[in-house]
């Protein structure tokens, strides 16, 4: 087991710690120099505290439970509803239970998990007003982005080319779900940054949080990974060609198309 920090203290000859006079050389009296020595030295450095909220090993082991269960609810082996009992989980992923709860913690302030009063917490469950709505703001942070291509820096366009690059490249090469919903949702976020306004997308990434779930669930129910691709491929050809309006367009029957095939695939 490694010791924790211990105070620092001075070398040996080190000012401040212990020094030996040479054999030739007399001691230095008490009383001789004593305010010309304390002038000339450094104070005494204060005695080395704990650092008591570092736990480098305790901090990435909560990090890789939360990827887990992260991995778990995107493959579907959690549903939405599911109960994550603290007791049952650490069992399982053998640690303790105080790990698993920070965990479940992360989870939460994801969107990936829900809290309750007396009842804990559960995989999250999407809620169709929810969608709906989240549907409707991406459209007003989405579209503005669209209609900024023109505007926008070299920058900003080339965040939206990556990003489809990435997505089109974890559908190719049969990504998790996990990932092709982030790099699915990244290329959406890129495109409120053609806004150049970072709150817009401080916006688009919450609504992002709100909805990874449920996109997730419907991209495992319809294994349609391939034909989302080519739609947000079809999306950014329209942009290069800077047929912006068309582009629009085609993003409102996108987001449109995407609302329907969430509540009918969750049945909500």
């Amino acid at each position: 087991m490694s010791e924790g920090p211990r105070p620092l203290r001075a070398a040996d000859g080190a000012p401040g710690g212990p020094s030996t006079p040479h054999p030739d050389q007399p001691a230095d009296h008490p009383a001789d120099h004593g305010a010309e020595r304390g002038a000339d030295l450094p104070p005494a450095p204060a005695p080395a505290q704990r650092f008591a909220t570092l736990r480098l090993e305790h901090s990435s082991t909560v990090d890789r439970v939360a990827e887990e269960l992260r991995r778990a609810v995107f493959d579907g082996e959690l549903e939405s509803g599911t109960a994550l009992r603290e007791v049952a989980l650490a069992e399982s992923l053998g640690v303790s239970r105080p790990t698993v709860r920070e965990a479940l913690t992360v989870l939460v302030a994801e969107g990936l998990a829900t809290r309750e009063p007396h009842r804990g917490v559960s995989v999250a469950r999407p809620d169709v007003t929810s969608v709906r709505d989240v549907c409707r703001a991406r459209l007003v942070l989405e579209g503005a982005g669209v209609r900024r291509w023109g505007e926008a820096g070299d920058a900003l366009r080339d965040a939206v080319r990556t990003t489809l690059v990435r997505y089109t490249t974890a559908v190719r090469e049969g990504g998790s779900y996990q990932e092709l919903n982030e790099r699915h949702l990244a290329f959406h976020v890129a495109l409120v940054g053609l806004t150049g306004s970072p709150r817009l997308v401080a916006m688009a990434e919450n609504l992002v949080i709100e909805l990874k779930l449920a996109l997730a669930q419907v991209d495992r129910i319809k294994r349609n990974a391939h034909d989302q691709a080519d739609s947000h491929a079809a999306l950014l050809m329209l942009l290069e060609r800077d047929r912006v309006e068309e582009a629009h367009a085609f993003l409102v029957r996108h987001l449109a198309d995407a609302e329907v095939a969430i509540v009918e695939a969750l049945d909500l």
